[in-house]
This record gives structure tokens, C-alpha cells and sequence, in this order.
């Protein structure tokens, strides 16, 4: 479980071990394993500590770490850290009877992004694209740097789940898209009237009118990862109080 120190991830890690579950808890900091996403040196130690933890066997992996910087650090995070944070410990799924597996994307895989950014982190060119997006981070268009690698996560998601790393070994592998959700980050805009009505515009919630909480996210990823999901793959589940419905409408499956 990454990003298990806060946010979505800790929801996510409580509620399974209220369940009985062992969760290992992978974080920057106050994590059973402490590992910095951004970096090479991270991520290559990421899939050894977890496997001297676990006897190199493990049921789920939850990708939850992320970051919403707006330079190339959201880029390593948000995307390499996660594709290798499920490539990496995807061997150790093999001895599961039940293996599951499932990213934290956003709903802001749905909205204004850059081609050549997206291009970059597709062909999984980590430094074009970081370069890319620190270019970006000096102009207008910051914010489709975070756009840019949950969509990319979101498409990675839906390529590699059916091929025969992942469905031919019998793991779902799926994304949840969350829109937006109660943090310290969100608490200021809620406060401030011109900026609450600009968030409702960019990502409308017909059906609270109000960010969910982490632990509403945190059970669908645990039922993404149980026993239960015997068929449900290579899909982006938005958990985001209608926003998707209303943006992208009903067309949707031409």
C-alpha cells in the first residue's frame, strides 16, 4: 500500500486491516516502508524491502502515493513511481491464490491536458517528460502537468491489464478516479466563495454538492483488491459524485 500515511491510503490501509488483514504501509515518511517514489533509488528498493517483509508473497498491491505539484516531481511520482511500484511487485503476486491490483488515478484524467507531456510519459521517456512538464510549470498551463500523468496512469491501466503480464496471470488490475475529496488542500477553496464556484464549475458533484471523504474512496479499492472482484478489469472507476456523468454526458461508448 502506497501513499498508507495519509489521504486515501491510510483510509485505504485501516479499513483493511479492521478486516484482518496485513497491510505493508509504504510512504515517504511513518510507513512500515520509507521509500521515495520520485527517485530511482527509491523505487528500486521499494520491491526488495516489501518482498523481506512479506517472504516474496503478497495478496494486493494499492498504488496510492501521489503528489498535485505542479513541476516533474508529480511526474515521477504520479506515474513512473506508480507503473513501477506495480511492475516491480508484480512477481510477487504470482504465489497468490486471489492477486489483485489497483492505482489511484483522478478525475482529472478527464480534463485539459498536454499531448506532448502525455506522449512523453507513454513512451516511458521519464526525462523528456520531465523536462516537458518544468517547462510547463513556468506557464499557464501548470496545472495540465497533474492532468497529464493521471491520465496517462488511467491509459497505461487499460492497455496493460489485458495483456499477459497481468490478465494472462489471472490479476485484475484497475484504477479508481477520484474527484474531489476532503484534504488540506481542498479545505481553504471550500472557504473561499470565488474559488469554491470555480471547482464546482471544473468538477460539478450533482449528487453531495460536496468533496467525499478519503474513506468513501478507500472501500472501493478495498473491494478492487478482495476476493469479490473475480471479472472486473482494465476499468477506471470515477468515485466523483456525478462530475464524469455531467462533463462527459451520456455518450460515452461509440
Amino acid at each position: 500500500m502506497t501513499g498508507s500515511a495519509s489521504g486515501i491510503g491510510h483510509a485505504t490501509k485501516s479499513i483493511l486491516e479492521n478486516r484482518g488483514h496485513r497491510v505493508v504501509g509504504v510512504d515517504i515518511h511513518n510507513a512500515d516502508v520509507e521509500v521515495d517514489l520520485s527517485t530511482t533509488v527509491g523505487r528500486d528498493s521499494l520491491c526488495q524491502k516489501v518482498s523481506d517483509l512479506t517472504e516474496g508473497r503478497i495478496d494486493a498491491v494499492v498504488a496510492a502515493a501521489g503528489v498535485a505539484h505542479r513541476t516533474s516531481q508529480s511526474v515521477k511520482v504520479n506515474y513512473f513511481g506508480a507503473i513501477s511500484t506495480l511492475e516491480s511487485l508484480r512477481p510477487l503476486l504470482l504465489s497468490s491464490e486471489a492477486p489483485r491490483a489497483v492505482v489511484v488515478a483522478s478525475f482529472a484524467a478527464l480534463m485539459a491536458y498536454d499531448i506532448d507531456l502525455l506522449d512523453a510519459l507513454s513512451t516511458g521517456d521519464e526525462a523528456t517528460a520531465s523536462a516537458i512538464a518544468d517547462r510547463i510549470a513556468r506557464t499557464k498551463r501548470a496545472a495540465t502537468i497533474y492532468a497529464s500523468t493521471k491520465r496517462a496512469i488511467a491509459e497505461w491501466v487499460r492497455s496493460a491489464s489485458i495483456s499477459a503480464e497481468w490478465a494472462g496471470e489471472g490479476i485484475p488490475l484497475n484504477a479508481v478516479g477520484p474527484g474531489v475529496i476532503f484534504s488540506p488542500m481542498t479545505t481553504p477553496m471550500m472557504e473561499d466563495k470565488r474559488q469554491w464556484e470555480q471547482l464546482l464549475k471544473a468538477v460539478p458533484m450533482p449528487l453531495t454538492g460536496r468533496p467525499g471523504q478519503p474513506v468513501s474512496v478507500a472501500y472501493l479499492l478495498a473491494w478492487l483488491v478482495s476476493e469479490e472482484n473475480t471479472n472486473l478489469t482494465g476499468q477506471v472507476m470515477f468515485i466523483d459524485s456525478g462530475a464524469d456523468a455531467v462533463i462527459r454526458g451520456a455518450r460515452v461508448f461509440d
